[in-house]
């Protein structure tokens, strides 16, 4: 019997193997992971927001607000710097420098001191000659935004008449021409009057509107305090008192959150492969049991072995496409990853803390393969059922919506740190169970419901071969139209 299991086993892989289609699947990761670089490069964003500050107060205000943009972006900058050197171990480089302190929040006058010390360029200098072969270079991001003086006609329009003129710059109507992002109108009865008019050609960013208001907000201040007597000196000092703050944050991944849902990395990935593989396998696996049965194929094949041998080597064969995959697909994974420098390199280490305990692995190969049994014999008793691919789409769409809708809800719901009472009731559902212990695996699951929760899913399975089994034998050479549903009970009965 095990000679003849394993000989249908045998050519089920085969004849999925030598399909075009498992090839063009089997290549999908690995080219999306060579192209991936190249992707984001061309989809990031390379020009700057447009802004154009029409300052009718004096001037000032405009000036305030450019050089709290370009402070803001040299503390990106700063901050970005010194995150990278703290991943690489760049502190010895120069260890008094702003950089080198990754226990602060930068405030703005770290910022003007990084950029009087020469700013990214002195730094890159500095840490030229300490930073070891191999470490991707650091760069800076582009700047967000960039600003542009009014032309004369926006200049000369007076308060009303400068809306129609700043709509056509907005949304212009030339081929080439690009249009203006944002406007900011500042009157010249600001400090008297707190409005400040601010135009858009979309939905304003929180990161603009962030960067903007407090300099207005500084602004008006000062301005009150000047008019209530203070001198102008003292009044910007007033306005512009703030606190320091001092913040202790953990290297890069190292917060608890980061961890668990890098934790979380493999066995949501193990968890996402099984559903994809097996949906590919499965339905690769369903169309030639279609194809055989319609050409009349199976009569000739259950003449050389029994029924249950032809069902449990379409099943092991099915098994053994699905593991390829995803073997080949976890290879060009961990390649790319260990190839690629940088976060990626560094969240694949804790990543793979789950395959230092051998429970874990016990753990993911059994509900891995269970998982796969369990789905893949509802394909193979569909594709015994149907003479044709629109009867066999008639059993498997609503069978595929109730299995991949939960399952993707309990993916989202892990991601999001939840733990409900949903995801524990997925988790006791034999047919979610494989998918529910493996996306929680990494988040945490006690080791007694593992133990229950295997225990009955492998009672799920026994029973699962029996009645699906009885159907698959009864349903080979049933010939005719589309059994119903009473049809179906009756020969798991049998």
């Amino acid at each position: 019997m095990m000679r003849h299991i394993l000989l249908v086993a045998a050519r089920e892989f085969r004849q999925i193997a030598m399909t075009r289609s498992f090839w063009l699947t089997l290549l999908i990761l690995p080219a999306a992971l060579a192209i991936g670089p190249l992707t984001q490069r061309f989809m990031s964003k390379d020009e700057s927001d447009r802004v154009m500050l029409i300052d009718r107060s004096g001037g000032g205000t405009a000036h305030a607000i450019e050089a709290q943009f370009a402070l803001e972006r040299q503390r990106a900058i700063l901050t970005d710097l010194s995150r990278y050197v703290q991943r690489y171990h760049l502190d010895d480089a120069a260890p008094t420098s702003l950089w080198s302190r990754h226990d602060r929040w930068y405030g703005d006058a770290d910022v003007a001191r990084f950029v009087a010390d020469g700013g990214v360029d002195a730094a890159l200098a500095r840490l030229k000659s300490a930073t070891p072969d191999g470490t991707p270079a650091f760069t800076p991001d582009k700047p967000r935004y960039s600003f542009l003086a009014p032309p004369a006609a926006v200049a000369a329009a007076d308060d009303k008449a400068v809306d129609a003129i700043l709509q056509s710059l907005l949304h212009p109507t030339g081929k080439d021409a690009r249009p203006l992002d944002y406007a900011v109108l500042i009157p010249a009865d600001f400090g008297r009057s707190p409005v400040v008019r601010l135009w858009s050609n979309g939905d304003a960013t929180q990161r603009f509107v962030a960067t903007l208001q407090p300099v207005l907000t500084q602004e008006l201040r000062g301005r009150y305090l000047e008019a209530n007597g203070m001198t102008p000196t003292l009044a910007r000092t007033a306005s512009a008192i703030a606190p320091a703050l001092a913040f202790s944050t953990p290297p890069p991944g190292g917060g608890a959150r980061e961890r668990v849902l890098i934790r979380s990395i493999l066995p949501l990935v193990a968890c996402y492969m099984l559903m994809m593989s097996l949906m590919l396998s499965g339905s690769w696996m369903l169309q030639g049991t279609v194809e055989e049965r319609s050409n009349k194929l199976l009569e000739t094949v259950i003449a050389c072995v029994s029924p249950e041998e032809l069902m449990y080597g379409k099943l092991v064969g099915t098994v053994g496409i699905g593991l390829s995959m995803i073997a080949v697909w976890m290879l060009c994974g961990i390649g790319a990853a260990y190839a690629t420098q940088g976060a990626i390199a560094d969240m694949i280490r804790p990543a793979l803390e789950p395959l230092n305990s051998v429970g874990t692995i016990a753990t993911m190969i059994y509900f891995f393969v269970a998982g796969y049994v369990a789905i893949a014999m509802f394909f193979l008793a569909i594709g015994a059922m149907s003479d044709s691919m629109r009867d066999a789409q008639g059993y498997l769409t609503p069978i595929l919506m109730a299995i991949l809708i939960p399952i993707t809800i309990l993916i989202q719901g892990i991601l999001s740190g939840g733990g409900g009472i949903g995801i524990e009731l997925l988790t006791w559902i034999p047919i979610y169970t494989p998918f529910a212990v493996l996306a929680r695996l990494g988040s945490g699951i006690p080791a007694w419901e593992v133990i229950a929760t295997g225990i009955v899913l492998a009672a799920f399975i026994a029973i699962e071969l029996i009645l699906l089994g009885r159907l698959f034998r009864a349903s080979l050479l049933a010939g005719g139209q589309r059994p119903d549903l009473r049809t179906i009970f009756a020969r798991m009965r049998a």
